[in-house]
């Protein structure tokens, strides 16, 4: 995840003081564990076009029981993983997901929950609240006739929206997730305004990604030029929200490039600061896959992230989710955490590789079969990465 708002808030205090922020010029360091996200189950009550699980409306064989998800938990927690994102599938259809999300907050976890809303009325706003989640995100896709056509249901957005408003009044903190393609992209900006207008906290951006039905309908990925256009508009709002002392969190993710692409936004408007904040993004170092981020399904398998379901690295049921994550004796997990990680093409000798780690490595074996192929979902230029100038400088420096 690439926190804009955390960036354009340092740059604003630096502009006031005159100097970076002595507590940001460095990072500050991973946790022992990654952040898990779990689909606890597959199940959704929604067929939505870019559904990465590829969910429908039935039951799933094989998931893992109340017992075994309490076991891996414990497992978890002795590993030192800090976060742990419930999702699905639709979180709110498994019967015992409250029951997990207590005993997440009492175990110390930080928890959220991922849904798409539309199961969320009072009655169930109450118990969302009662937990104590530390976020809730809510999936909208853009406004009424855009989400409902993703959505592939009349009256999704409605629901979701009410959703929103439940949570709001019971003093949630909420977060929008919206992911982008060439099908949704005109209605990015009436979204950031219905973020404000809601009071919602948060706003996350994912870019596609090309995983389940995101890979299925990877032909309509936004053009690169969107692309540039909705990140330009979301470092203007995050620059505006940290000017004017506004509570709102703006991130993206699936996409590594935006780390580069903001030290240029930034070095294009206040160069003094380029240096400071590329020290920064070295240290925050981009892609995330098999090092900080993880994913356990409704089975118990492990993988990278939750765009890898088609790699395997291991069931919970077998080995414990510590001894599968520190394992890398599978390539892909071998070269995820290697530094730098062993890509080739434009990726291999872009100047920015310290910055974005290589970028989304699934998109690159979704079309290739070569995990280490240059991401095709990079937006940014042969001169912006400077390939010709100095291929391996950024690389060399780190």
């Amino acid at each position: 995840m690439f926190r804009i708002s955390q960036y354009m808030r340092e740059l604003a205090q630096a502009e006031r003081d005159g100097q970076w922020p002595a507590a940001r010029r460095h990072g500050t360091g991973a946790p022992p564990g990654p952040v898990v996200i779990w689909n606890l189950i597959r199940r959704c009550n929604l067929t939505c076009k870019h559904c990465y699980a590829l969910s429908a409306d039935h039951d799933y064989p094989d998931e893992l029981s109340t017992a075994e998800v309490f076991g891996v938990m414990d497992d978890l927690k002795a590993f030192g993983v800090p976060v742990l994102i419930l999702s699905g599938g639709e979180p709110l259809i498994r019967p015992d997901l409250f029951e997990i999300a207590a005993r997440a907050k009492a175990m110390g976890f930080y928890t959220g929950l991922s849904s798409n809303g539309t199961l969320i009325d009072e009655a169930m706003a109450d118990r969302v609240a009662a937990v104590g989640f530390d976020y809730v995100g809510i999936s909208l896709d853009g406004l009424r006739e855009t989400h409902d056509q993703f959505r592939r249901l009349q009256g999704a957005f409605d629901r979701s929206l009410a959703a929103l408003r439940h949570l709001r009044a019971r003093d949630v903190k909420l977060g929008l997730r919206y992911t982008m393609t060439a099908m949704n992209g005109h209605d990015l900006p009436a979204l950031l305004a219905l973020m404000r207008d809601e009071q919602v906290d948060k706003f996350y951006f994912s870019h596609l990604n090309y995983a389940g039905r995101g890979n299925i309908h990877r032909g309509k990925d936004a053009r690169f030029a969107a692309t540039r256009d909705a990140m330009d508009l979301l470092f203007e709002r995050a620059w505006s929200a940290a000017c004017e002392g506004r509570p709102e969190e703006y991130v993206s993710g699936n996409n590594d490039a935006d780390g580069p692409y903001l030290l240029q936004w930034v070095a294009a408007r206040w160069p003094h600061w380029h240096d400071a904040l590329r020290q920064r993004l070295i240290a925050w170092g981009g892609n995330a896959s098999g090092i900080a981020v993880a994913n356990i399904d409704n089975r118990g398998h492990v993988h990278p992230d939750t765009m890898w379901w088609h790699h395997d690295l291991g069931s919970v049921r077998q080995r414990p989710f510590s001894t599968i994550w520190n394992d890398t004796s599978d390539p892909l997990m071998a070269g995820l955490k290697q530094q730098p990680r062993p890509v080739t093409g434009r990726c291999g000798s872009c100047a920015h590789l310290a910055i974005c780690g290589g970028n989304t490595r699934v998109r690159a074996q979704q079309l290739t079969g070569d995990p280490w192929a240059e991401d095709p979902g990079c937006y940014l230029s042969d001169d912006e990465i400077g390939r010709a100038a100095a291929p391996h400088a950024e690389a060399t420096h780190a």
